[in-house]
């Protein structure tokens, strides 16, 4: 299919525009007014009735039992791996087709990520790869922890990615890490909305971490939070996040080394009122999925579409192209052409400071890096 057509066709998606963006916010529910409670209330900081609310809302919404709001899901993350007893010189297993932030969080532990292969189809971890890896890598000692042969050090915990949104088989992952005693926590930064068997991503292991970064399906500007079913870990983690202080009506007292990670009143008013419309926005998602789905039907394009059992939120529709070539023409094409587009991000292991991170070859991660493109995905007004 021509380079040209596919252009033209998403811009007759998003009329009127000059510049289409990748995923550009959507601001059209209760924003302004909730910000001006916030601002009214003086309570502009990490101590907020909007803070609350939202915390109460998306547990409610994930199905979780409790829900920490944190700065940002990078910050998530590492407030999961902490909570979870992962320690300086522990690896954990995650993949290398991923945004920076799932490796950053891990190394901000002091542990060391392993790469695992993703599949196709998912883009997600590979439960084959992973069972394949720990079967001729690791072994599960006496002390009831998986330890690595090669380099000796605990594997602790696993930490896949449901990428774009797209719900990996986490259920094998989870089979697979119960078997061998390995934490799951679940980068789910990408998948609000997302189900995989009627259970919302998030739910399959210790703890789910999200992002509300200013181009995810709703936002705050930055924001995120962690789910979990968990009490002990729900407490930690709010315990943590808040500087590790207790409670006192005036004493500043403090535990352990903490963390200034909690949410802010303002963002948590914005993501009350985006999580309202979070219904409406996946269901104009949808829709435009499916039409480019059926657009790139029996084409030499490959649109990347939820797997069986599973319900995508889309938050960035992608594409597969046929080699890497074929991929840098549409992106310097359609970027010129007023249509924003990207590739799928560098894998970690090809990163300076993780080059020489542990893998299993990657033979899939490397083959969808080369051809992988993400097109605009917008709420569409």
């Amino acid at each position: 299919m021509k380079h040209t057509t596919v252009i033209e066709f998403i811009k007759a998606q998003f009329p009127n525009s000059s510049f289409i963006p990748l995923h550009a916010p959507h601001f059209g529910g209760n924003e302004k007014k909730y910000l001006m409670e916030t601002i009214d209330s003086t309570f502009v900081s990490s101590v907020g009735a909007f803070v609350n609310k939202f915390e109460e809302d998306f547990a409610k919404y994930t199905g979780a039992k409790f829900a920490i709001a944190c700065v940002n899901g990078t910050n998530a993350l590492q407030i999961a791996l902490i909570v979870n007893d992962v320690q300086a010189n522990d690896e954990v297993l995650s993949q290398a087709l991923t945004f920076i932030a799932t490796a950053n969080a891990i190394s901000y532990t002091n542990a060391t990520p392993i790469f695992i292969d993703v599949e196709k189809d998912t883009l997600g971890m590979s439960p084959k790869a992973l069972a394949d890896f720990l079967v001729h890598n690791a072994e599960l000692r006496a002390d009831g922890y998986t330890y690595n042969k090669t380099s000796g050090k605990r594997i602790k915990a696993c930490v896949p990615m449901h990428t774009f949104g797209l719900p990996l088989r986490i259920d094998a992952i989870a089979a697979i890490c119960k078997e061998w005693n390995i934490t799951l926590i679940e980068d789910a930064a990408e998948s609000l909305g997302s189900y995989f068997k009627g259970v919302h991503t998030g739910n399959f292991g210790s703890i789910g971490t999200f992002s509300f970064n200013g181009n995810k399906t709703i936002t705050s500007g930055g924001g995120g939070a962690l789910i979990t079913n968990d009490d002990a870990l729900a407490k930690r983690a709010k315990h943590l996040t808040t500087q590790a202080k207790l409670p006192h009506s005036w004493r500043f007292t403090h535990d352990e080394i903490g963390y200034n990670f909690r949410l802010p009143n303002l963002n948590a008013a914005l993501l009350c009122a985006q999580l309202e419309q979070l219904n409406s926005f996946l269901e104009n998602k949808r829709e435009l999925a499916s039409i480019y789905e059926t657009f790139f039907r029996n084409t030499d394009i490959t649109f990347v579409k939820e797997i069986g059992n599973a319900t995508a939120n889309y938050w960035l529709n992608t594409l597969l192209l046929n080699n890497q070539q074929e991929r840098d023409d549409f992106l310097k094409t359609s970027n010129e052409n007023g249509v924003m587009t990207r590739p799928v991000w560098d894998l970690m292991n090809t990163l300076p400071m993780f080059a020489n991170c542990q893998h299993d070859g990657l033979e899939n991660s490397r083959w969808i890096a080369e051809r992988l493109v993400n097109i605009p995905s917008s709420v569409r007004k």
